[in-house]
């Protein structure tokens, strides 16, 4: 049987410890049941002041990172280095296509030749081509390719009757906006209507010398004669060879021809017999029609 020691056996001094001992135990206890801590404060990363200040450091931090990329002036893309095509974003393999056309003495002269040639994305040729600066002679060229194929887009549109311009107004400048129409070409055009002092009917312009039907129907496509010249008609039959040759745009030769044949048949009973005689084209027959007429 273990011996157990009674507290009586313990001295004065040791009863008083054992007590204060099991009094501050109790007490201990006692605040801790008494006692609410206060909550602790947690650090909220979403509040509107965080992101404000996070925001301004993410702007700070892109800044830095963008004053450590190498600068980038425009530049010439046919005279791209190696090193300058790593700084740019450009692989190794782009790079070698760029130089192999390079190398067959050819040149790039436009943005959409630099990604023919190396196949860069989209994405990259976006970023690169603010940079391109090509010769001046270049910027011209394509300037003036762009226009020709601006024309050559707009000749097949036929514009409706109430928005084409009236051909007996119309300016050479805007007359040359036409495809295959150049400053000679508009001028002669305006020059034929001061002849014929305005013209009458839109098929009057087959009459200009150096238009061809295609280039006739192109101006056509855009412009109309809306205030026509009265045209004063002539008797084919009764008409002698110097009154068929006032007829603007037909020779006295022409006209002689027309008067000769009519004495030769003695009457024309259609205007489409004159097609017969040697040397009378479409043009020159159209024009005939207008001024010609059968009794």
């Amino acid at each position: 049987m273990p011996n157990f020691k009674s507290h009586f056996e313990f001295d004065n001094q040791q009863r008083s410890g054992i007590l204060l001992l099991c009094i501050l135990i109790v007490a201990l206890f006692c605040v801790l049941k008494l006692h609410t801590p206060k909550p602790v404060e947690v650090f909220d990363v979403c509040s509107s002041e965080i992101l404000k200040h996070q925001a301004v450091i993410d702007s700070l931090r892109g800044i830095a990172v963008e004053k450590k990329k190498p600068k980038i002036y425009p530049f010439n893309p046919n005279f791209i280095t190696d090193y300058k095509a790593y700084t740019l974003g450009m692989t190794a393999q782009q790079y070698d296509r760029l130089s192999r056309f390079r190398n067959k003495n050819k040149w790039i002269q436009s943005a959409v030749d630099f990604k023919k040639v190396t196949g860069v994305s989209d994405s990259l040729l976006g970023h690169m081509r603010v940079f391109f600066k090509f010769p001046d002679w270049v910027v011209a060229s394509n300037a003036a390719k762009q226009s020709l194929k601006g024309k050559r887009a707009s000749h097949t549109l036929v514009l409706p009757h109430h928005k084409k311009i009236d051909l007996n107004i119309a300016t050479t400048l805007e007359l040359q906006k036409v495809y295959g129409i150049g400053p000679a070409l508009s001028a002669r055009i305006v020059s034929y209507r001061e002849k014929l002092g305005g013209f009458s009917v839109d098929k009057q312009l087959l009459s200009v010398w150096g238009l061809s039907d295609q280039v006739v129907k192109n101006v056509l496509n855009s412009f109309t004669v809306k205030t026509p010249k009265k045209i004063k008609m002539i008797s084919v039959n009764t008409a002698s060879a110097s009154d068929i040759a006032t007829i603007t745009g037909i020779s006295f030769e022409l006209a002689k021809e027309i008067w000769e044949f009519r004495v030769l048949h003695e009457k024309i009973l259609s205007l489409s017999e004159l097609q017969k005689i040697e040397g009378m084209t479409l043009s020159k027959y159209a024009l005939i029609e207008l001024y010609l007429h059968i009794e």
